[in-house]
């Protein structure tokens, strides 16, 4: 059953389902960077590294603005995005390295 009204235009159902698609792949792919971010963290516990390499951190944001750019996305908005991210990744870090994984 489909959660769209059948008043929709049919041009926004597409563009909504079209969202929901790339919502989904989102998700999927931020699940799949987290399980990569989780490696690091337990490789750098065991060699007793900082959770955070701000000089890496710095090299991301100034590529992913580059790519943002690029792509016509507001490399402002892509910065936020991928501090967040960073923030998430420093904090499980942060739990690895405790031994609270």
């Amino acid at each position: 059953m489909s959660d769209t009204p059948s008043d929709t235009p049919i041009e926004l159902a597409r563009l909504r389902s079209s969202i929901d698609n790339i919502d989904a792949a989102l998700v999927h792919l931020l699940a799949e960077r987290f399980k990569c971010t989780q490696q690091v963290g337990r490789l750098k516990a065991d060699q007793n590294l900082p959770p955070a390499d701000p000089a890496r951190e710095e090299r991301q944001i100034a590529r992913l603005r580059t790519l943002a750019d690029e792509a016509g996305l507001d490399p402002v908005f892509a910065e936020k995005f991928l501090n967040f991210i960073i923030a998430e990744v420093i904090h499980h870090h942060e739990r690895i390295a405790s031994g609270n994984e």
